[in-house]
């Protein structure tokens, strides 16, 4: 079995909650959806990259193993697309993983949901997607994020919010995400401001509103992408 692979590297797990962490990412080739936001354009691709066998995958991530080593983050693009393939994957390593999804393909995701210790599930703004999309967006994501809480995995959510986000908006966010799954007790919601953090000096107002109103609801954390202050992949 073959997909499209973008890259193989490891690296400091830049955002959510393994943060710091030192990772091996492999991130998939092509996405399902076209967020203005994407930092890795080029893995809306799915033919960018190499075309890797899981015996293939398996060979680069054991090469590139270090001491301290935490774990495999399984990123894209959006890796569910691969599902068969991760699962095959998956199958072959005792290593923990994280898989980063935009949580829109739960069918997928319960085909390796007991292979994974980590999730991070992307939530879309409105103003991220085109409101008659993410209406059935927010379904899906919702679906995958109790698939992942049933099964006992680390879950969190992340929201990418810009300077003009409304702030009522990242509150229903959070309201929706309490009433709709069903054990939030150990949910946390990272708030991921865009870069470059030069756009939030004159609106770090901002940050702390996004906090204060999601902190009606759930455990929150307000972190930026520390890998690009760090210059680092």
């Amino acid at each position: 079995m073959k997909t499209y692979i973008n890259e193989i590297f490891s690296s400091i797990q830049g955002e959510g909650m393994l943060l710091g962490r030192r990772q091996i990412f492999v991130r998939f080739s092509g996405c399902n959806l076209n967020c203005n936001y994407c930092d890795t354009p080029e893995s809306r691709n799915p033919i960018f990259g190499r075309n890797t066998s899981v015996d293939e995958l398996y060979s680069n991530v054991e090469n590139l193993m270090t001491p301290d080593f935490h774990s495999i983050s399984l990123t894209g693009g959006e890796p569910l697309l691969h599902a068969d393939f991760i699962r095959e994957f998956l199958k072959k390593i005792d290593y923990d993983v994280l898989i980063e999804t935009n949580g829109s393909l739960p069918d997928e995701l319960e085909k390796i949901v007991d292979h994974i210790e980590y999730a991070s599930v992307d939530i879309k703004l409105p103003e991220h997607e085109s409101i008659s999309k993410w209406d059935s967006l927010i379904v899906h994501e919702l679906k995958s994020i109790n698939l992942l809480i049933e099964e006992g995995i680390n879950t969190y959510c992340k929201l990418v919010v810009f300077p003009s986000t409304k702030v009522d908006i990242v509150g229903f966010i959070a309201s929706k995400l309490v009433h709709e799954v069903k054990d939030t007790s150990e949910l946390t919601l990272v708030i991921q401001p865009t870069s470059p953090l030069s756009n939030w000096e004159k609106n770090h107002h901002k940050l702390f509103e996004f906090s204060e109103k999601s902190g009606e609801y759930l455990d929150v954390l307000v972190i930026p992408q520390i890998h690009k202050l760090l210059k680092i992949r």
